[in-house]
């Protein structure tokens, strides 16, 4: 008679990809966002009220808006589109579908993740790769846009006057975070 097999459960936990990183200088704070939910909203004009309803905040609906409540955050990425955060663990597919309105979801929970970059010169560590006029007139509190970081492209949100949100794909979050901590040293001289 054979001996029993004895096998060993491994579950395995997906940390943040930026698990443990830490940088900035004198002037600007690098920090990895916190894990959030995340989803890319397509629909009609005519369904944004119903959807805002659904996910309880106002969808934006004009360039460069952003909208939060409660732990979620909406921005708008063009003009049927948003991307969705939820930092309190609410399902954002859960409330689109509860609309009843056709419409088009995409999880990205997975696929994205965010710095955050503040400090006095924190709008000169993200121009070293970025050619964005971030002047308060041109870019003001609340504003948001997908743009180009070096290589990659990022969506760019201004949360407070010194304190803006990099949202990245994770395949580009160490290169985002690199770039970000030279800009930080070179906005630090």
């Amino acid at each position: 008679m054979a001996e029993p097999v004895i096998v060993e459960r491994v579950i395995a936990e997906r940390r943040p990809v930026l698990s443990g990183y830490q940088g900035g200088s004198a002037k600007v704070r690098l920090t990895p966002a916190l894990p959030a939910g995340r989803v890319v909203l397509r629909a009609r004009a005519e369904d944004v009220a119903a959807l805002s309803t659904s996910l309880g905040l106002k969808l934006p609906v004009k360039p460069r808006a952003s909208v939060s409540s409660k732990g979620r955050t909406a921005f708008w990425i063009g003009p049927d589109e948003w991307l969705l955060i939820d930092e309190k663990g609410g399902d954002l597919m859960a409330d689109c579908a509860a609309s009843g309105l056709a419409h088009s979801t995409a999880d990205v929970s997975h696929r994205n993740t965010a710095i955050i970059v503040s400090g006095p010169a924190s709008a000169g560590a993200i121009n070293s790769a970025c050619a964005l006029d971030l002047s308060l007139a041109a870019f003001p509190v609340g504003a948001v846009t997908r743009t180009v970081f070096g290589k990659i492209e990022i969506i760019l949100h201004r949360v407070e006057e010194e304190t803006f949100r990099v949202e990245c794909w994770r395949s580009f979050a160490t290169y985002a975070f690199g770039m970000l901590a030279e800009g930080a040293e070179d906005a630090s001289l």
